[in-house]
């Protein structure tokens, strides 16, 4: 009876896969912040083009009274959670895959569910991180009007579901890398490619129409036209191309993504190498 009470006991002071993935998630940003280049790309690259932009087009405006500072504020919000979720996860994903730690994970007793846990805490956590860098450069160098209280709140729904979305996508998109080596190579031109027809370094609706109708098929236009209507006046909605900010169809697009996403990255996922 004391042996059969104990083993109940000794199972229950097991940690379940939440308390495994909040310690893989502690993990997770302790490695991610001793790679020196991992830091400086994430966090110091979105800043760095805000800097140059901010201080080349200081003076120029997308429309009456909206600066293009203003407008690239929002962009690079954006942006920068495109480059937290999706770029770093296909990238990391594969160099572990290819180092064998992936295989050697999923040898251990630890859920998978803990795994990917810590990645989104890590995520999350970085992403946070920068998005406060960038909003706080904002509103001290650039003369960025602090939102109102429903503002904040599509802010925060708006920065949520995209995160979420550029998340799976980068898991998703860790199953095409064939290498560790590629990744950078393979990942690289396409997050860029998708900041520049997303409207992120100039007016959306400068862009050729099949260039907006091809952006329109990924969740980076919608999150930049979700952080436009944070930052930048009522009046600019009317720039947009629907002639209004279309929170509804921004909130609907990132749902479906992540969705998506999430059937996608749970059919491909691979824990070792093709090879």
């Amino acid at each position: 009876m004391t042996t059969t009470l104990e083993n109940r006991v000794a199972v229950d002071r097991r940690p379940n896969a939440l308390r495994l993935g909040i310690r893989r998630g502690g993990l997770e940003i302790r490695q991610f912040l001793r790679s020196r280049e991992s830091v400086v790309f994430t966090l110091a690259f979105p800043v760095m083009l805000l800097v140059i932009f901010g201080s080349v087009f200081d003076d120029n405006e997308v429309a009456d009274g909206v600066p293009f500072t203003q407008y690239f504020v929002a962009g690079m919000i954006a942006a920068g959670l495109l480059t937290v979720g999706f770029q770093n996860l296909a990238i990391m994903i594969p160099i572990e895959r290819d180092r064998g730690a992936l295989k050697r994970l999923r040898g251990t007793p630890m859920p998978p569910t803990a795994f990917f846990l810590g990645k989104v805490l890590m995520v999350l956590a970085i992403g946070a991180a920068e998005t406060v860098l960038l909003l706080v450069m904002a509103f001290t160098l650039y003369d960025v009007p602090v939102p109102g209280p429903a503002q904040w709140v599509t802010f925060l729904w708006v920065s949520v579901l995209g995160i979420t979305a550029c998340t799976l996508c980068g898991v998703a998109f860790s199953s095409l890398v064939r290498s560790g080596r590629g990744a950078p190579a393979m990942v690289t031109p396409v997050a860029l490619g998708l900041q520049f027809i997303s409207g992120v370094f100039s007016l959306f609706t400068n862009l050729p129409p099949w260039m907006q109708q091809l952006a329109a098929l990924f969740p980076l236009k919608w999150m930049t036209q979700g952080m436009r209507a944070v930052f930048l006046p009522p009046s600019f909605a009317a720039h947009e191309p629907a002639g209004s900010s279309e929170l509804g169809l921004v909130a609907l697009v990132l749902v479906l993504w992540c969705v998506g996403a999430l059937v996608v990255s749970r059919l491909t996922f691979r824990w070792t190498s093709r090879d």
